[in-house]
């Protein structure tokens, strides 16, 4: 049960709409997950969403790799709604289905894809120690380069806000679907 009671969209305060508007009218095309609990301070709002259409639209990853890493930390945060959304999205963009389950299960992720393996290593091990060790940090930037590195992490920063957002205001799956992590 969400923490927030919904948003009356037809009686949004002027700041809101027009947070909304940009949100409908940009990439996203729409305010699923944690943006309607944000909307209640439209400015920060706005600037989550701008930084998300950033790392989600624009930065330097491939869309199977920057999926992986979306996963990666919503598992790591129990985030079901993340984890349930950004799943398909990996899917579609072409994360084969054996990696997407090695992330759900917390194994280990096998695959020829260099990328895959050194953004999971990367991920899990910031994860598990709070640092990255200097052979993760050379494999990930062989991988991915300098930018992508770069990339990578506000792409994770930046889930990793959306996951609190969406446990913190207990954002729920939406109505049938059922909960992928344990």
């Amino acid at each position: 049960m969400p923490r927030l009671a919904p948003l009356d969209m037809d009686q949004l305060a002027p700041a809101q709409q027009a947070v909304v508007d940009k949100m409908l009218s940009g990439p996203r095309g729409g305010m699923r997950g944690p943006f309607e609990s944000l909307l209640r301070r439209p400015e920060l709002c706005d600037r989550v969403q701008h930084l998300g259409a950033y790392c989600r639209f624009d930065a330097k990853l491939d869309r199977d790799v920057a999926e992986l890493a979306i996963i990666l930390a919503g598992k790591q945060w129990k985030a079901q709604f993340e984890f349930w959304a950004h799943a398909r999205l990996a899917r579609e963009a072409g994360l084969p289905d054996d990696v997407i389950e090695a992330v759900r299960t917390g194994s280990p992720i096998e695959s020829d894809n260099a990328s895959y393996v050194a953004v999971a290593k990367f991920v899990r091990e910031y994860f598990a120690t709070n640092r990255v060790s200097d052979a993760t940090y050379n494999e990930a930037r062989d991988a991915l380069t300098e930018e992508g590195v770069v990339d990578l992490v506000g792409l994770v920063g930046y889930y990793t806000l959306v996951s609190m957002t969406l446990n913190v205001f207990e954002v729920g799956l939406p109505e049938g679907e059922a909960e992928l992590l344990d």
